[in-house]
């Protein structure tokens, strides 16, 4: 573990909160959220660059990095109401996925065992392999449910020879039972994969996936309050996995497998929020960030604002706020 790499610049991180150091337990102590770098795009099938995905959240901001962040409509400051730190970047060498992937599950346990909410930084979605089994690890194996956003079921077998690259983490998952089937839920699923066999795999696991067009015709609130409720249902915490591709390309130009029709980057904030403030929300990560492709930082504005929404939500919950779908937050519920 290190805080910054040949690329990443120094002493960089997110928003300029205070750096922690997974080696010392002592550094960990008390924190509520530890931000954890994960640079790796060894798992990538079309356009690379992910691995500079968490250096670009990190400092994609036009706001002072002064340790607030006052959210307008919740009224909290998730930097400031919880004690968050940023653990830098695991080690992540993209020629040996095998060995970086342990290597973040490790980080990513000793962040979940210390009591504080892991959120990761991709890399490619490779990385939800190993940072839900870090938390399920702590947690127990089943007692974890997936709300997983993207525009790809990511349950692939062997691809290019590979167990391990990002269309695959999600089959692994279930496979290994960090996290059951039916207590995977997937969020704006479209396009022309996968195929018949891999479908016929996924129902075989119960799991549950939102099409776009579903969630046109039935409303996003709807699908997000029934894939809320299976979510919760035998389970003792919620993993939020974003792919930003889950967002139409016009939202997230800056992404390696890009798939037109999705969500609107209102749309993912606003579910984001939602999910952290409604729900026992135990990891996050957000991935497939790609610089390289991005245009204006469009992208990299919208991972780091989806981390600053899952934050604020996390504060909500703390203070007691809760969500009415049909009307405004209200205090205490």
């Amino acid at each position: 573990m290190t805080r910054y790499g040949t690329q990443f610049g120094p002493d960089l991180t997110f928003l300029g909160v205070q750096p922690c150091d997974l080696s010392d337990p002592d550094s960990l102590r008390d924190l509520d959220v530890v931000i954890v770098g994960a640079p790796f795009d060894g798992g990538t099938s079309h356009r690379p660059g992910t691995r500079f995905g968490p250096q670009a959240m990190r400092q994609a901001c036009y706001l002072p990095f002064d340790g607030s962040r006052p959210h307008l409509a919740l009224r909290v400051d998730a930097l400031a109401d919880l004690a968050v730190r940023d653990a830098g970047d695991v080690e992540m060498y993209s020629g040996d996925a095998e060995r970086s992937i342990a290597d973040l599950e490790n980080a990513v346990h000793a962040v979940a065992a210390a009591g504080a909410v892991p959120v990761v930084l991709g890399g490619d979605h490779t990385i939800a392999l190993p940072d839900a089994t870090g938390v399920a690890r702590h947690l127990g194996f089943g007692r974890v449910s997936m709300l997983h956003f993207d525009a790809h079921a990511d349950t692939g077998d062997i691809e290019f020879g590979s167990l391990y690259g990002h269309g695959q983490p999600m089959r692994r998952l279930i496979e290994s039972g960090a996290v059951r089937g039916d207590r995977f839920l997937q969020i704006g699923l479209r396009g022309y994969w996968p195929g018949p066999e891999t479908m016929a795999w996924m129902a075989e696991q119960r799991m549950r996936s939102y099409e776009m067009t579903e969630i046109v015709t039935r409303g996003l609130d709807t699908c997000l309050s029934e894939a809320s409720e299976q979510a919760l249902d035998e389970c003792d915490g919620v993993f939020l996995s974003v792919d930003v591709d889950v967002c139409d390309p016009g939202h997230a130009p800056g992404t390696g497998t890009p798939e037109p029709g999705g969500l609107s980057a209102r749309q993912l904030l606003d579910s984001v929020r939602r999910i952290c403030l409604e729900l026992p929300v135990v990891g996050v990560d957000v991935v497939e960030v790609s610089p390289p492709y991005d245009h204006a930082e469009i992208t990299a504005y919208l991972g780091n604002r989806v981390v600053l929404e899952a934050l604020s939500g996390m504060a909500a919950r703390r203070r007691g706020l809760a969500h009415d779908p049909a009307g405004p937050l209200l205090e205490g519920r």
